[in-house]
């Protein structure tokens, strides 16, 4: 038997080693997420905290090593663009926030990038990128503002997102100046140009030298072309190549309503999520992907033109995404604290885009595509919903926030950025990486049926129909006295809104009407009546849009429904006209 000074000194050098390879495995420190997450919807054991609240419109950021965060602004009301935050009490919260960059910061100038790279911040405006210098220890970088980077201004597009890959190259998205190259831009059955002069300077991604200053768009070389607006853009360090996601045309069915539904023109077409090659074409304007057929297709603009691109020329996406998500941010996964199956899997933040009308608004997720055994997944996942808020109310409303911006802090934890007010979340892993299963993802796959993420019904979503429901209440309130049940009027001094052409006609002048009301003769089907209608401008634009889209689709045939902007529209014109006089 050992003595037992000795069996003693044994058993604590055994504790030192149990105690140090312990540590070896534990998780970083993390701190204390928010109760409700911060109102985000997460896989199992993955929580959230709010890091900052309403800095102004945040865009996309950058993490320091030491856990400042970066974050490009627009619309500033501040001084300058761009936003520093740091973490000063260690409590995960950010309790010192600046604000640099000497540049314009008037409305709309700088919806771009933030990357660090090389010990430099880079951040880019709609005419420039510039990069400064980041002193350790130092907040807000000490450094003189440097060009990069110089480019024309110009309206469509314009956000320059930026990705650097390990040879010291910067690659930069230079965004179409048009929807689809039309020779009148958004107008129904323009044809396309051909070929699309756009492409010698834009609708790509150009590399540039990453270490020089004071380029133009000539210093650098086209590296990939028909990217319509490839804004999520990042490099992939574990295969070694670039990659984006871009955003697809709009309007099939206000361009070319013969050939496309309002239906077919609310999904399609695809978010393009490619790998990057150089020489890569992704197709636009000539072509565009439909990931409910699984197919390029052909571009209505371009159907009678003998297209010398084919399609098999162009590049096939990993996944088609649905259409108007809107992806704004794509970023890989290479940090330790998450799961291994997230290890160099690309996470994606959807915004939420417009253009679905007459149903609902989409997106506003984060989505991730695992990387498995070497090739990415055809499927994606849910990773972070909530961003909507209640105020969506299935689409009758518009989304409380819009996730923008991603990026990772120095301990793995995954930040994403909010482009409506400001928000800034944390997002962390707290389970046993080793436990981690498949079953812990199954309350996100089950939020692919909400609203604002499946693909909407033909009939059950048609945001015009359920306008209709809710407003035969606001009518039998008001309107039904006068105008009776079924719309048919008195015969006298009350006209038809039934079969009416003041209703079938001018959705303006129909407006017009309820917000300013009517006196004095007016001739409905060739028949004159002559009597007060009160105004009701005391209504909503919402709840006039509800009612009038009711009188005219349930109380006539083959017109559509008006939208609450339109209504806006009118009443904003009525109050410029007013002030006017």
């Amino acid at each position: 038997m050992l003595p037992s000074k000795v069996y003693s000194t044994n058993l604590f050098r055994i504790s030192i080693i149990i105690a140090f390879l312990t540590s070896c495995n534990q998780k970083p420190d993390l701190p204390k997420s928010d109760i409700d997450n911060g109102g985000l919807f997460l896989p199992d054991k993955f929580e959230a905290m709010v890091v900052v609240d309403s800095i102004g419109n945040a865009r996309h950021m950058a993490v320091n090593d030491n856990g400042d965060i970066y974050v490009k602004l627009t619309n500033a009301k501040q001084d300058s663009g761009n936003v520093a935050i740091r973490d000063v009490n260690r409590d995960g919260r950010g309790d010192q926030i600046d604000y640099f960059g000497d540049y314009p910061v008037e409305e709309g100038y700088g919806p771009t990038s933030m990357r660090i790279y090389n010990g430099y911040i880079f951040y880019s405006t709609q005419d420039a990128v510039y990069r400064q210098k980041l002193t350790p220890s130092t907040l807000v970088p000490e450094s003189k503002m440097e060009v990069v980077l110089k480019y024309e201004i110009y309206t469509s597009h314009i956000a320059k997102t930026l990705a650097f890959d390990d040879d010291g190259n910067m690659y930069v998205n230079f965004g179409s100046l048009t929807d689809n190259c039309q020779e009148e831009d958004r107008t129904p059955l323009s044809p396309g140009l051909y070929p699309c002069p756009e492409m010698a300077e834009h609708a790509g991604i150009w590399k540039f030298d990453a270490n020089k200053i004071n380029m133009t768009q000539k210093d650098g070389v086209r590296y990939a072309t028909g990217l319509r607006d490839g804004i999520g853009m990042d490099w992939n360090h574990e295969t070694n190549t670039l990659y984006a996601i871009q955003h697809g045309r709009d309007d099939l069915h206000r361009i070319w309503p013969s050939l496309y539904s309002e239906w077919e023109s609310a999904v399609l077409p695809a978010e393009e999520f490619f790998e990057i090659k150089e020489g890569a074409n992704g197709g636009w304007p000539y072509y565009y992907y439909d990931h409910t057929q699984n197919k390029r297709m052909v571009s209505p603009e371009y159907r009678d033109v003998d297209l010398e691109l084919k399609a098999s020329d162009v590049v096939d996406p990993i996944i088609g995404f649905p259409g108007h998500w809107a992806p704004n941010d794509l970023f890989f996964y290479n940090g330790d604290q998450f799961p291994d199956r997230y290890k160099n899997g690309a996470f994606i933040a959807f915004h939420g885009g417009g253009r679905r009308a007459p149903y609902p608004t989409a997106g506003f997720v984060v989505c991730f595509v695992p990387y498995i055994n070497g090739e990415f997944s055809k499927s994606f996942e849910i990773f972070a919903d909530g961003f909507i808020g209640e105020s969506y109310n299935d689409g009758m409303g518009r989304a409380a926030y819009k996730p923008m911006g991603l990026a990772m802090g120095p301990d793995g934890s995954l930040y994403v950025s909010d482009s409506r007010k400001g928000k800034i979340w944390r997002i962390m892993y707290r389970g046993d990486k080793d436990d981690f299963n498949e079953s812990q993802l199954s309350k996100m796959e089950e939020r692919k049926a909400l609203t604002h993420i499946r693909e909407p019904h033909e009939i059950n979503d048609n945001l015009s129909y359920r306008f209709a429901d809710e407003g035969q209440r606001i009518y039998n309130t008001y309107c039904i006295v006068c105008h009776q049940a079924e719309g048919k009027g008195d015969g006298n001094r009350y006209p038809p809104l039934a079969g009416s052409d003041w209703v079938t006609g001018d959705k303006h002048k129909l407006i017009k009407a309820v917000l300013e009301g009517l006196e004095g003769p007016i001739t409905v089907n060739g028949k004159t009546y002559n009597d007060l209608m009160p105004k009701m401008d005391f209504m909503s634009d919402e709840d006039i849009a509800k009612v009038l889209t009711y009188i005219r689709m349930n109380l006539n045939e083959g017109v559509d429904g008006i939208h609450q902007r339109e209504v806006s529209q009118v009443r904003s014109a009525l109050k410029e006209e007013e002030e006017s006089n």
